[in-house]
Protein backbone atom coordinates (compact mmCIF):
# COMPACT_ATOMS: atom_id res chain seq x y z
CA UNK A 1 0.00 0.00 0.00
CA UNK A 2 2.81 2.38 -0.61
CA UNK A 3 3.70 3.81 -3.47
CA UNK A 4 7.36 3.38 -3.12
CA UNK A 5 8.53 -0.65 -3.47
CA UNK A 6 8.54 -1.47 0.34
CA UNK A 7 12.22 -1.21 2.39
CA UNK A 8 13.74 -4.92 2.15
CA UNK A 9 16.96 -5.58 4.50
CA UNK A 10 19.38 -7.98 3.64
CA UNK A 11 19.20 -9.45 7.37
CA UNK A 12 16.99 -8.86 9.83
CA UNK A 13 17.52 -8.72 13.78
CA UNK A 14 15.25 -10.69 15.35
CA UNK A 15 14.54 -9.46 18.93
CA UNK A 16 16.53 -11.42 21.57
CA UNK A 17 14.20 -13.57 23.61
CA UNK A 18 15.41 -11.66 26.81
CA UNK A 19 13.54 -8.52 25.37
CA UNK A 20 10.24 -10.50 25.55
CA UNK A 21 10.91 -10.56 29.82
CA UNK A 22 11.39 -7.23 29.86
CA UNK A 23 9.59 -3.99 30.27
CA UNK A 24 9.08 -3.11 26.69
CA UNK A 25 7.63 -0.56 25.50
CA UNK A 26 7.76 -1.85 21.56
CA UNK A 27 3.93 -2.75 20.49
CA UNK A 28 5.05 -5.89 18.71
CA UNK A 29 7.12 -7.37 21.90
CA UNK A 30 4.09 -6.51 23.88
CA UNK A 31 1.91 -8.36 21.19
CA UNK A 32 4.01 -11.33 21.88
CA UNK A 33 4.09 -11.12 25.17
CA UNK A 34 0.58 -11.20 25.54
CA UNK A 35 -0.47 -13.97 23.24
CA UNK A 36 2.24 -15.88 24.43
CA UNK A 37 1.51 -15.62 28.44
CA UNK A 38 -2.61 -15.59 27.57
CA UNK A 39 -2.04 -19.50 25.96
CA UNK A 40 0.03 -20.49 29.10
CA UNK A 41 -3.21 -19.64 30.83
CA UNK A 42 -5.10 -21.36 27.73
CA UNK A 43 -3.40 -24.21 28.59
CA UNK A 44 -4.45 -24.13 32.14
CA UNK A 45 -8.00 -23.14 31.73
CA UNK A 46 -8.07 -26.33 29.55
CA UNK A 47 -6.69 -28.15 31.89
CA UNK A 48 -9.41 -27.33 34.49
CA UNK A 49 -12.10 -28.24 31.76
CA UNK A 50 -11.17 -31.24 31.11
CA UNK A 51 -11.21 -31.87 35.19
CA UNK A 52 -14.94 -31.24 34.57
CA UNK A 53 -15.70 -33.38 31.79
CA UNK A 54 -14.03 -36.26 33.42
CA UNK A 55 -16.20 -35.45 36.16
CA UNK A 56 -19.47 -34.80 34.20
CA UNK A 57 -18.87 -38.76 32.25
CA UNK A 58 -20.92 -40.10 34.67
CA UNK A 59 -23.50 -39.58 36.91
CA UNK A 60 -22.67 -39.59 40.24
CA UNK A 61 -20.22 -37.14 41.82
CA UNK A 62 -16.62 -39.81 42.63
CA UNK A 63 -14.17 -38.14 40.58
CA UNK A 64 -13.62 -34.80 42.75
CA UNK A 65 -15.40 -33.78 45.60
CA UNK A 66 -18.74 -31.01 44.67
CA UNK A 67 -16.97 -28.57 46.54
CA UNK A 68 -13.97 -28.55 44.04
CA UNK A 69 -16.52 -29.33 40.57
CA UNK A 70 -17.68 -25.60 41.96
CA UNK A 71 -14.39 -24.36 42.10
CA UNK A 72 -12.94 -26.09 39.05
CA UNK A 73 -16.02 -24.59 36.51
CA UNK A 74 -15.75 -21.13 38.21
CA UNK A 75 -12.06 -20.94 37.81
CA UNK A 76 -11.84 -22.31 34.42
CA UNK A 77 -14.51 -19.30 32.93
CA UNK A 78 -12.68 -16.89 34.82
CA UNK A 79 -9.19 -17.81 32.89
CA UNK A 80 -10.65 -18.11 29.68
CA UNK A 81 -12.49 -15.17 29.51
CA UNK A 82 -10.29 -12.75 32.29
CA UNK A 83 -6.66 -14.11 30.83
CA UNK A 84 -6.92 -15.91 27.49
CA UNK A 85 -9.47 -14.67 24.83
CA UNK A 86 -9.72 -10.64 25.67
CA UNK A 87 -6.05 -10.49 26.57
CA UNK A 88 -5.21 -12.66 23.21
CA UNK A 89 -7.48 -10.52 20.40
CA UNK A 90 -7.22 -7.04 22.19
CA UNK A 91 -3.74 -7.10 23.47
CA UNK A 92 -2.53 -9.84 21.77
CA UNK A 93 -3.24 -9.01 17.76
CA UNK A 94 -4.15 -5.60 18.55
CA UNK A 95 -1.08 -4.45 19.82
CA UNK A 96 0.73 -5.98 17.03
CA UNK A 97 -1.21 -5.00 14.32
CA UNK A 98 -2.94 -2.37 14.74
CA UNK A 99 0.31 0.60 14.80
CA UNK A 100 1.64 -1.39 11.82
CA UNK A 101 -1.93 -1.76 9.88
CA UNK A 102 -2.09 2.13 10.13
CA UNK A 103 1.37 3.29 9.35
CA UNK A 104 2.27 4.55 12.69
CA UNK A 105 5.79 3.62 14.90
CA UNK A 106 4.38 2.32 17.90
CA UNK A 107 1.12 2.72 20.06
CA UNK A 108 -0.25 6.29 21.21
CA UNK A 109 1.12 5.90 24.88
CA UNK A 110 4.10 2.97 25.24
CA UNK A 111 4.61 3.25 28.87
CA UNK A 112 0.92 2.40 29.64
CA UNK A 113 1.08 -0.19 26.74
CA UNK A 114 3.39 -1.93 28.77
CA UNK A 115 1.72 -1.45 32.30
CA UNK A 116 -1.17 -2.84 30.84
CA UNK A 117 0.39 -5.99 30.12
CA UNK A 118 2.64 -6.26 33.24
CA UNK A 119 -0.72 -5.89 35.29
CA UNK A 120 -1.58 -9.44 34.03
CA UNK A 121 0.88 -11.68 34.90
CA UNK A 122 1.09 -10.67 38.77
CA UNK A 123 -2.46 -10.89 38.97
CA UNK A 124 -2.80 -14.28 37.27
CA UNK A 125 -0.40 -15.77 39.67
CA UNK A 126 -2.53 -14.38 42.27
CA UNK A 127 -6.02 -15.96 40.67
CA UNK A 128 -3.61 -19.58 40.68
CA UNK A 129 -2.82 -19.12 44.40
CA UNK A 130 -6.09 -19.09 45.74
CA UNK A 131 -6.07 -22.84 45.21
CA UNK A 132 -4.10 -22.96 48.19
CA UNK A 133 -6.79 -21.23 49.97
CA UNK A 134 -9.72 -22.33 48.45
CA UNK A 135 -10.83 -20.67 45.30
CA UNK A 136 -14.38 -18.90 44.32
CA UNK A 137 -16.81 -21.19 43.69
CA UNK A 138 -19.85 -19.23 43.34
CA UNK A 139 -19.40 -19.31 39.16
CA UNK A 140 -17.66 -16.88 36.64
CA UNK A 141 -20.55 -14.42 37.63
CA UNK A 142 -20.64 -14.70 41.49
CA UNK A 143 -23.54 -13.78 42.07
CA UNK A 144 -24.70 -12.97 46.02
CA UNK A 145 -25.23 -14.38 48.16
CA UNK A 146 -24.01 -17.15 47.56
CA UNK A 147 -20.42 -15.19 46.59
CA UNK A 148 -20.90 -14.24 50.11
CA UNK A 149 -21.54 -17.64 51.72
CA UNK A 150 -18.49 -19.55 50.20
CA UNK A 151 -14.76 -19.64 50.00
CA UNK A 152 -14.26 -16.22 51.55
CA UNK A 153 -10.48 -15.81 50.91
CA UNK A 154 -11.02 -17.65 47.32
CA UNK A 155 -13.70 -15.05 46.54
CA UNK A 156 -11.72 -12.00 48.02
CA UNK A 157 -8.77 -12.77 45.80
CA UNK A 158 -11.31 -13.10 42.51
CA UNK A 159 -12.91 -10.04 43.07
CA UNK A 160 -9.16 -8.58 43.66
CA UNK A 161 -8.01 -10.26 40.17
CA UNK A 162 -11.10 -8.70 38.43
CA UNK A 163 -10.93 -5.53 39.24
CA UNK A 164 -7.02 -5.47 38.42
CA UNK A 165 -7.55 -7.18 35.38
CA UNK A 166 -10.09 -4.55 34.16
CA UNK A 167 -8.18 -1.82 34.74
CA UNK A 168 -5.39 -3.33 32.62
CA UNK A 169 -8.46 -3.81 30.44
CA UNK A 170 -9.50 0.48 30.50
CA UNK A 171 -5.99 1.29 30.11
CA UNK A 172 -5.73 -0.93 26.89
CA UNK A 173 -8.64 0.49 25.19
CA UNK A 174 -7.92 4.39 25.65
CA UNK A 175 -4.69 3.81 24.11
CA UNK A 176 -6.05 1.43 21.35
CA UNK A 177 -9.04 4.51 20.90
CA UNK A 178 -6.41 7.43 20.58
CA UNK A 179 -3.57 5.43 18.46
CA UNK A 180 -6.83 4.36 15.97
CA UNK A 181 -8.27 8.14 16.21
CA UNK A 182 -5.04 10.12 16.20
CA UNK A 183 -1.95 8.33 14.82
CA UNK A 184 -2.64 6.99 10.94
CA UNK A 185 -0.89 8.39 8.63
CA UNK A 186 -1.96 11.74 6.68
CA UNK A 187 -3.16 9.68 3.51
CA UNK A 188 -5.32 7.54 5.62
CA UNK A 189 -8.91 8.27 6.31
CA UNK A 190 -10.85 6.29 8.67
CA UNK A 191 -12.94 4.97 5.34
CA UNK A 192 -9.10 3.13 4.17
CA UNK A 193 -8.33 1.62 7.15
CA UNK A 194 -8.14 -2.21 7.83
CA UNK A 195 -11.70 -4.00 9.26
CA UNK A 196 -9.43 -4.98 11.55
CA UNK A 197 -9.08 -1.30 13.00
CA UNK A 198 -12.69 -0.64 12.74
CA UNK A 199 -13.53 -3.95 14.87
CA UNK A 200 -10.50 -2.33 17.48
CA UNK A 201 -12.29 1.00 17.28
CA UNK A 202 -15.41 -0.75 18.34
CA UNK A 203 -13.95 -2.87 21.08
CA UNK A 204 -12.07 -0.22 22.55
CA UNK A 205 -15.23 1.74 22.76
CA UNK A 206 -16.49 -1.03 24.53
CA UNK A 207 -13.94 -1.45 26.80
CA UNK A 208 -14.08 2.35 28.01
CA UNK A 209 -17.89 2.43 28.75
CA UNK A 210 -18.84 -0.85 30.44
CA UNK A 211 -15.57 -2.15 32.42
CA UNK A 212 -15.99 0.77 35.42
CA UNK A 213 -19.13 -0.47 35.72
CA UNK A 214 -18.03 -4.32 36.23
CA UNK A 215 -15.03 -2.62 38.73
CA UNK A 216 -17.59 -0.55 40.71
CA UNK A 217 -19.89 -3.71 40.98
CA UNK A 218 -16.63 -6.03 42.57
CA UNK A 219 -15.63 -2.96 44.78
CA UNK A 220 -19.40 -3.00 46.23
CA UNK A 221 -19.29 -6.85 46.62
CA UNK A 222 -16.07 -6.77 48.02
CA UNK A 223 -17.37 -4.15 50.39
CA UNK A 224 -20.17 -7.21 51.01
CA UNK A 225 -17.68 -9.67 51.25
CA UNK A 226 -15.01 -7.86 53.78
CA UNK A 227 -16.53 -5.32 55.35
CA UNK A 228 -20.17 -6.50 56.23
CA UNK A 229 -22.07 -3.83 54.43
CA UNK A 230 -25.24 -4.98 52.49
CA UNK A 231 -25.30 -3.65 48.99
CA UNK A 232 -26.28 -6.57 47.45
CA UNK A 233 -26.83 -8.86 50.39
CA UNK A 234 -30.05 -9.78 50.86
CA UNK A 235 -29.57 -10.90 54.55
CA UNK A 236 -29.26 -7.07 55.64
CA UNK A 237 -31.60 -5.62 53.03
CA UNK A 238 -29.32 -5.35 49.81
CA UNK A 239 -30.30 -6.27 46.61
CA UNK A 240 -28.74 -9.13 44.93
CA UNK A 241 -30.37 -8.44 41.42
CA UNK A 242 -28.88 -4.83 41.21
CA UNK A 243 -25.65 -6.31 40.60
CA UNK A 244 -26.55 -8.99 38.68
CA UNK A 245 -27.46 -5.16 36.42
CA UNK A 246 -24.35 -3.75 37.12
CA UNK A 247 -22.56 -7.06 36.09
CA UNK A 248 -24.11 -8.21 32.96
CA UNK A 249 -23.80 -4.39 31.96
CA UNK A 250 -20.16 -5.24 31.68
CA UNK A 251 -20.57 -9.06 30.81
CA UNK A 252 -22.69 -8.87 27.72
CA UNK A 253 -20.73 -6.54 26.23
CA UNK A 254 -17.01 -8.44 27.15
CA UNK A 255 -19.17 -10.68 24.48
CA UNK A 256 -18.33 -8.31 21.69
CA UNK A 257 -15.08 -7.30 23.21
CA UNK A 258 -14.34 -10.96 22.84
CA UNK A 259 -15.69 -11.78 19.55
CA UNK A 260 -15.50 -8.25 17.74
CA UNK A 261 -11.89 -8.27 17.60
CA UNK A 262 -12.26 -11.84 16.12
CA UNK A 263 -14.92 -10.31 13.75
CA UNK A 264 -11.53 -7.88 11.83
CA UNK A 265 -9.23 -11.10 12.01
CA UNK A 266 -11.39 -12.87 10.21
CA UNK A 267 -12.13 -9.79 7.76
CA UNK A 268 -8.32 -9.83 7.05
CA UNK A 269 -7.66 -13.35 6.50
CA UNK A 270 -10.88 -14.42 4.21
CA UNK A 271 -10.29 -11.77 1.28
CA UNK A 272 -6.45 -12.40 1.29
CA UNK A 273 -6.70 -16.31 0.32
CA UNK A 274 -10.09 -15.43 -1.78
CA UNK A 275 -8.03 -13.50 -3.35
CA UNK A 276 -11.30 -11.40 -3.69
CA UNK A 277 -12.27 -8.15 -2.60
CA UNK A 278 -14.36 -7.85 0.30
CA UNK A 279 -17.58 -7.64 0.13
CA UNK A 280 -19.61 -4.63 1.37
CA UNK A 281 -16.50 -2.70 2.97
CA UNK A 282 -18.24 -0.06 4.81
CA UNK A 283 -21.25 -2.77 5.74
CA UNK A 284 -18.89 -4.14 7.54
CA UNK A 285 -17.03 -1.75 9.28
CA UNK A 286 -20.17 0.50 10.20
CA UNK A 287 -22.03 -2.78 11.41
CA UNK A 288 -18.70 -3.12 14.38
CA UNK A 289 -19.51 0.24 15.66
CA UNK A 290 -23.30 -0.69 15.53
CA UNK A 291 -22.54 -3.59 17.66
CA UNK A 292 -20.78 -1.76 19.96
CA UNK A 293 -23.73 0.79 20.76
CA UNK A 294 -26.18 -2.02 20.69
CA UNK A 295 -24.41 -4.68 22.90
CA UNK A 296 -24.60 -1.89 25.85
CA UNK A 297 -28.67 -2.23 25.76
CA UNK A 298 -29.29 -5.76 25.55
CA UNK A 299 -27.78 -6.92 29.15
CA UNK A 300 -31.09 -8.10 30.93
CA UNK A 301 -31.57 -10.55 28.49
CA UNK A 302 -29.44 -12.69 30.96
CA UNK A 303 -32.24 -11.79 33.94
CA UNK A 304 -35.46 -13.12 32.00
CA UNK A 305 -35.76 -15.70 35.32
CA UNK A 306 -34.66 -13.03 37.67
CA UNK A 307 -38.16 -11.36 38.18
CA UNK A 308 -37.75 -8.49 35.21
CA UNK A 309 -41.03 -6.94 34.30
CA UNK A 310 -42.86 -8.05 31.55
CA UNK A 311 -42.55 -4.88 29.42
CA UNK A 312 -38.69 -4.68 29.99
CA UNK A 313 -38.25 -8.21 29.22
CA UNK A 314 -40.47 -6.93 25.67
CA UNK A 315 -37.49 -4.41 25.06
CA UNK A 316 -34.60 -6.47 25.94
CA UNK A 317 -35.67 -9.41 23.76
CA UNK A 318 -36.25 -7.17 20.97
CA UNK A 319 -32.92 -5.22 21.57
CA UNK A 320 -30.92 -8.68 20.99
CA UNK A 321 -32.65 -10.23 18.38
CA UNK A 322 -31.93 -6.51 16.24
CA UNK A 323 -28.42 -6.82 17.36
CA UNK A 324 -28.40 -10.26 15.35
CA UNK A 325 -29.02 -7.76 12.21
CA UNK A 326 -25.03 -6.48 12.14
CA UNK A 327 -24.14 -9.42 12.99
CA UNK A 328 -25.85 -11.07 9.59
CA UNK A 329 -24.69 -8.52 7.73
CA UNK A 330 -20.71 -9.27 8.26
CA UNK A 331 -21.76 -13.31 7.96
CA UNK A 332 -23.11 -12.66 4.39
CA UNK A 333 -20.27 -10.15 3.50
CA UNK A 334 -17.76 -12.97 4.40
CA UNK A 335 -19.61 -15.73 2.38
CA UNK A 336 -20.07 -13.26 -0.54
CA UNK A 337 -16.41 -12.77 -0.27
CA UNK A 338 -15.40 -16.85 -0.11
CA UNK A 339 -18.31 -17.28 -2.83
CA UNK A 340 -16.49 -17.74 -6.35
CA UNK A 341 -12.84 -17.03 -4.95
CA UNK A 342 -9.67 -18.60 -5.36
CA UNK A 343 -9.63 -20.06 -2.49
CA UNK A 344 -6.50 -20.96 -0.99
CA UNK A 345 -6.94 -23.63 1.66
CA UNK A 346 -4.54 -23.45 4.07
CA UNK A 347 -4.72 -23.40 7.88
CA UNK A 348 -5.33 -20.21 8.73
CA UNK A 349 -8.67 -20.44 6.04
CA UNK A 350 -9.70 -23.39 7.09
CA UNK A 351 -9.93 -21.75 10.61
CA UNK A 352 -11.44 -18.95 8.81
CA UNK A 353 -14.06 -20.67 7.19
CA UNK A 354 -15.42 -22.46 10.43
CA UNK A 355 -15.46 -19.53 12.10
CA UNK A 356 -17.72 -18.54 10.11
CA UNK A 357 -20.13 -21.96 10.38
CA UNK A 358 -19.41 -22.34 13.65
CA UNK A 359 -20.37 -18.39 15.16
CA UNK A 360 -23.60 -18.87 13.03
CA UNK A 361 -24.59 -21.98 14.88
CA UNK A 362 -23.99 -20.25 18.43
CA UNK A 363 -25.75 -16.89 16.66
CA UNK A 364 -28.54 -19.06 16.08
CA UNK A 365 -28.76 -20.14 19.53
CA UNK A 366 -28.28 -16.88 20.90
CA UNK A 367 -31.65 -15.83 18.82
CA UNK A 368 -33.34 -18.32 20.29
CA UNK A 369 -32.46 -17.81 23.83
CA UNK A 370 -33.35 -14.31 22.84
CA UNK A 371 -37.13 -15.06 22.85
CA UNK A 372 -38.58 -15.17 26.28
CA UNK A 373 -40.51 -17.85 26.66
CA UNK A 374 -37.76 -20.36 25.33
CA UNK A 375 -35.28 -18.65 27.83
CA UNK A 376 -37.32 -19.79 30.52
CA UNK A 377 -37.30 -23.67 29.56
CA UNK A 378 -33.51 -23.22 28.78
CA UNK A 379 -31.93 -20.31 31.43
CA UNK A 380 -28.89 -22.07 33.28
CA UNK A 381 -29.61 -25.70 31.28
CA UNK A 382 -26.66 -27.01 28.96
CA UNK A 383 -28.22 -25.65 25.74
CA UNK A 384 -27.01 -22.40 27.81
CA UNK A 385 -23.21 -23.63 28.12
CA UNK A 386 -23.46 -24.95 24.14
CA UNK A 387 -24.54 -21.46 23.13
CA UNK A 388 -22.03 -19.55 25.06
CA UNK A 389 -19.18 -22.11 23.75
CA UNK A 390 -20.20 -22.04 19.90
CA UNK A 391 -19.91 -17.91 20.24
CA UNK A 392 -16.93 -18.09 22.16
CA UNK A 393 -14.99 -21.03 21.24
CA UNK A 394 -16.47 -21.59 17.40
CA UNK A 395 -15.97 -18.11 17.30
CA UNK A 396 -12.82 -15.89 19.29
CA UNK A 397 -11.02 -18.91 20.00
CA UNK A 398 -11.53 -20.63 16.08
CA UNK A 399 -10.72 -16.14 15.01
CA UNK A 400 -7.36 -16.77 17.08
CA UNK A 401 -6.18 -19.90 15.67
CA UNK A 402 -6.90 -18.18 11.81
CA UNK A 403 -5.04 -15.34 12.95
CA UNK A 404 -1.90 -17.09 14.39
CA UNK A 405 -1.62 -19.19 11.30
CA UNK A 406 -2.24 -15.91 9.16
CA UNK A 407 0.32 -13.54 10.96
CA UNK A 408 3.10 -16.26 12.49
CA UNK A 409 4.64 -15.10 9.28
CA UNK A 410 5.13 -11.42 10.16
CA UNK A 411 5.61 -11.94 13.86
CA UNK A 412 8.61 -14.43 13.49
CA UNK A 413 9.76 -14.17 10.56
CA UNK A 414 9.02 -18.33 10.30
CA UNK A 415 6.37 -20.41 8.61
CA UNK A 416 4.51 -22.64 9.97
CA UNK A 417 4.08 -26.22 8.90
CA UNK A 418 0.96 -26.37 7.11
CA UNK A 419 0.55 -30.03 7.19
CA UNK A 420 0.42 -29.83 10.99
CA UNK A 421 -1.58 -27.03 11.16
CA UNK A 422 -4.02 -29.07 9.00
CA UNK A 423 -4.28 -31.82 11.34
CA UNK A 424 -4.71 -29.40 14.63
CA UNK A 425 -7.66 -27.83 12.12
CA UNK A 426 -9.30 -31.34 11.86
CA UNK A 427 -8.66 -32.40 15.36
CA UNK A 428 -10.14 -29.18 16.63
CA UNK A 429 -12.77 -29.07 14.23
CA UNK A 430 -13.70 -32.72 15.20
CA UNK A 431 -13.29 -32.52 19.30
CA UNK A 432 -15.28 -29.19 19.40
CA UNK A 433 -18.57 -29.95 17.54
CA UNK A 434 -18.58 -33.53 19.68
CA UNK A 435 -18.36 -32.02 22.70
CA UNK A 436 -20.30 -28.87 22.12
CA UNK A 437 -23.07 -30.03 19.42
CA UNK A 438 -24.79 -32.83 21.89
CA UNK A 439 -25.47 -30.25 24.71
CA UNK A 440 -28.02 -28.51 23.21
CA UNK A 441 -29.85 -31.74 23.21
CA UNK A 442 -29.08 -31.94 27.00
CA UNK A 443 -30.20 -28.75 27.64
CA UNK A 444 -33.75 -29.27 25.87
CA UNK A 445 -33.80 -32.41 27.87
CA UNK A 446 -33.65 -30.29 30.79
CA UNK A 447 -29.82 -31.13 32.29
CA UNK A 448 -28.98 -28.40 34.62
CA UNK A 449 -25.41 -26.67 34.33
CA UNK A 450 -23.26 -26.15 36.99
CA UNK A 451 -23.85 -29.46 38.88
CA UNK A 452 -21.29 -32.33 39.66
CA UNK A 453 -24.35 -34.88 39.75
CA UNK A 454 -26.98 -35.72 37.39
CA UNK A 455 -29.83 -38.19 36.28
CA UNK A 456 -28.39 -41.06 34.80
CA UNK A 457 -30.55 -40.65 31.89
CA UNK A 458 -28.10 -37.67 30.44
CA UNK A 459 -25.27 -40.51 30.58
CA UNK A 460 -25.00 -41.84 27.29
CA UNK A 461 -24.45 -38.24 25.79
CA UNK A 462 -22.46 -37.16 28.78
CA UNK A 463 -19.77 -39.01 27.86
CA UNK A 464 -19.88 -38.32 24.01
CA UNK A 465 -19.34 -34.64 25.34
CA UNK A 466 -16.37 -35.74 27.55
CA UNK A 467 -14.72 -37.90 24.39
CA UNK A 468 -15.15 -34.61 22.95
CA UNK A 469 -13.12 -32.79 24.77
CA UNK A 470 -10.55 -35.18 24.80
CA UNK A 471 -9.89 -35.07 21.36
CA UNK A 472 -10.24 -31.05 21.43
CA UNK A 473 -7.49 -30.83 24.38
CA UNK A 474 -5.12 -33.45 22.21
CA UNK A 475 -5.61 -31.10 19.34
CA UNK A 476 -3.48 -28.29 21.13
CA UNK A 477 -0.62 -31.01 20.93
CA UNK A 478 0.67 -30.51 17.31
CA UNK A 479 0.14 -26.74 17.26
CA UNK A 480 2.48 -26.02 19.98
CA UNK A 481 5.11 -28.03 18.68
CA UNK A 482 4.87 -26.74 15.50
CA UNK A 483 4.43 -22.99 17.02
CA UNK A 484 7.92 -23.61 18.82
CA UNK A 485 9.68 -26.10 16.19
CA UNK A 486 8.49 -23.24 13.32
CA UNK A 487 9.78 -20.38 15.62
CA UNK A 488 13.07 -21.53 16.18
CA UNK A 489 13.70 -23.55 12.54
CA UNK A 490 10.70 -23.23 10.26
CA UNK A 491 11.38 -21.95 6.69
CA UNK A 492 12.13 -18.40 6.58
CA UNK A 493 9.56 -16.08 5.58
CA UNK A 494 9.51 -13.16 3.01
CA UNK A 495 7.70 -9.92 3.98
CA UNK A 496 4.19 -10.62 2.50
CA UNK A 497 4.10 -14.40 2.33
CA UNK A 498 0.19 -14.15 1.75
CA UNK A 499 0.27 -11.64 -0.93
CA UNK A 500 -2.00 -9.23 1.10
CA UNK A 501 -1.79 -5.65 0.74
CA UNK A 502 -2.34 -3.96 4.11
CA UNK A 503 0.31 -2.13 5.36
CA UNK A 504 1.76 -4.81 7.48
CA UNK A 505 3.01 -7.02 4.74
CA UNK A 506 5.65 -3.78 3.17
CA UNK A 507 7.63 -4.31 6.25
CA UNK A 508 9.92 -7.23 6.49
CA UNK A 509 9.34 -10.41 8.80
CA UNK A 510 9.47 -9.49 11.83
CA UNK A 511 9.00 -5.89 11.38
CA UNK A 512 11.97 -3.88 12.87
CA UNK A 513 12.07 -1.66 16.10
CA UNK A 514 10.12 1.21 14.36
CA UNK A 515 8.11 -0.63 11.74
CA UNK A 516 8.96 1.86 8.74
CA UNK A 517 11.93 3.42 7.56
CA UNK A 518 9.67 6.45 6.64
CA UNK A 519 5.81 7.31 6.58
CA UNK A 520 4.25 5.17 3.88
CA UNK A 521 1.63 6.65 1.68
CA UNK A 522 -1.84 4.62 0.61
CA UNK A 523 -1.35 3.79 -2.90
CA UNK A 524 -3.76 0.75 -3.03
CA UNK A 525 -7.14 -0.07 -0.88
CA UNK A 526 -6.49 -2.74 1.67
CA UNK A 527 -8.74 -5.51 -0.02
CA UNK A 528 -8.07 -4.02 -3.72
CA UNK A 529 -7.33 -7.78 -5.06
CA UNK A 530 -8.01 -9.09 -8.45
CA UNK A 531 -6.16 -5.09 -9.83
CA UNK A 532 -3.71 -4.70 -12.14
CA UNK A 533 -2.88 -2.17 -9.04
CA UNK A 534 -2.64 -5.11 -7.06
CA UNK A 535 -0.06 -7.31 -8.66
CA UNK A 536 1.93 -4.33 -8.79
CA UNK A 537 2.13 -3.65 -5.28
CA UNK A 538 2.74 -7.81 -4.20
CA UNK A 539 5.27 -7.96 -6.88
CA UNK A 540 7.04 -4.62 -5.15
CA UNK A 541 6.70 -6.08 -1.53
CA UNK A 542 7.96 -10.09 -2.42
CA UNK A 543 11.53 -10.22 -2.06
CA UNK A 544 14.04 -13.60 -1.25
CA UNK A 545 13.46 -14.30 2.55
CA UNK A 546 16.08 -12.13 4.35
CA UNK A 547 18.90 -13.44 6.93
CA UNK A 548 18.44 -13.71 10.40
CA UNK A 549 21.26 -12.37 12.33
CA UNK A 550 23.11 -14.47 14.12
CA UNK A 551 23.50 -12.66 17.55
CA UNK A 552 19.37 -12.29 17.60
CA UNK A 553 18.99 -15.80 18.83
CA UNK A 554 21.25 -16.00 21.27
Amino acid sequence: MTEAQAPHLEEVEVTPWREYFSFSTDHKVIGIQYLVTSFVFYLIGGLLAELVRTELATPASDFVPRETYNELFTMHATIMIFLWIIPTLTGGFGNFLVPLMIGARDMAFPKLNAIAFWIIPPTSILLLCSFFVGPAAAGWTSYPPLSLMTNKAGEAIWILGVILLGTSSIMAGLNFLVTILKMRIPSMTLNDMPLFCWAMLATSALQLVATPVLSGAMVLLGFDLLVGTNFFNPAGGGDPIVYQHMFWFYSHPAVYIMILPAFGLISEILPVHARKPIFGYQAIAYSSIAISFLGLIVWAHHMFTSGTPDWLRMFFMIATMVIAVPTGIKVFSWVATVWGGKLNLCSAMLFGMAFVSMFVVGGLSGVMVASVPFDIHVHDTYFVVAHLHYVLFGGSVFGIYAGLYHWFPKMTGRMLNEFWGKVHFAMTFVGFNICFLPMHVLGLQGMNRRIAEYDPKFAALNVVCTIGSYILATSTIPFVVNAVWSWLAGPRANSNPWKGLTLEWTVPSPPPVENFEEDPVLAIGPYDYGTPKALDFVAATLAPAPALAADSLE
